[in-house]
């Protein structure tokens, strides 16, 4: 009886001595081409191919989780999954609050869209999604701010006259400005915000934050990483 439970808990531990974890990796699905939900029901894009490889590398068991993103962060410090990987950049604010790898996407920057070219951004409204560093930028810039809990719905704003402009990552506005057949147009000057874009950890979590690390640097070693932003985010990306 003995040796059966002694056996158990053989199986039950790794080489590293702890029980096997499921990583769970928190995303928000609605924010192309970072990350998104497919015909199939299935987070894809930027992250999920990202993420993947992350764990791979890492020797990691990983699932996917999708949220809301106005709670992503106090859901990640609540446990409810133990990544955020979900097109956030490093701010000083958030890294009060969690922990981030290094950047796995350089800093990408934010541009204003608007129904047309010659929009003024003077004294504007503004839609942002919230929780976003572009919406804490509209703010202090004196604009007149107008939040929404999902991209989608910040463009929407735009497209029925409830706001003048939108601020946005450029790389998520770029193939929507494009495939618009003229009707949204990129206005005023682009605006550099955060130190990129890493993967977010609750602040304990120091083990798991030096695998993904250790993981992101040999993507960058190798150049994969750069491989990887060119596939999603074409030829002229940002990349390191």
């Amino acid at each position: 009886m003995n040796k059966l439970i002694l056996s158990a808990v053989v199986l039950a531990l790794g080489a590293g001595g702890v029980a096997a974890k499921t990583i769970r990796m928190g995303t928000e699905g609605a924010y192309p081409p970072y990350n998104f939900i497919n015909d199939s029901g299935e987070v894809d894009g930027f992250e999920r191919d990202l993420g993947d490889e992350l764990c791979a590398r890492a020797k990691l068991e990983c699932e996917w989780v999708t949220n809301d993103w106005d709670s992503i962060i106090p859901n990640l410090v609540s446990s409810n999954y133990d990544t955020i990987i979900a097109g956030m950049s490093i701010t000083d604010e958030r890294d009060e609050v969690i922990d981030f790898t290094q950047a796995y996407y350089p800093p990408d920057p934010s541009a204003y869209a608007a129904l047309s070219a010659d929009v003024s951004l003077d004294g504007a409204v503004i839609a942002a999604q919230t929780g976003t560093i572009q919406a804490s930028h509209v703010a202090s810039s004196g604009a007149t701010l107008v939040e929404f809990a999902t991209p989608d719905e910040s463009l929407a704003a735009v497209r029925n006259g409830e706001a003048d402009a939108i601020l946005a990552d450029k790389g998520y506005l770029e193939p929507i400005v494009a495939e618009s057949n003229g009707e949204l147009s990129f206005v005023g000057d682009e605006v550099l915000l955060g130190r990129g874009i890493g993967v977010g950890v609750r602040e304990s979590d120091t083990e798991l934050k030096g695998k993904l690390d250790d993981a992101i640097s040999s993507m960058k070693e190798d150049g994969s990483l750069n491989e990887l932003i060119k596939k999603w985010f074409g030829e002229d990306a940002r990349t390191f």
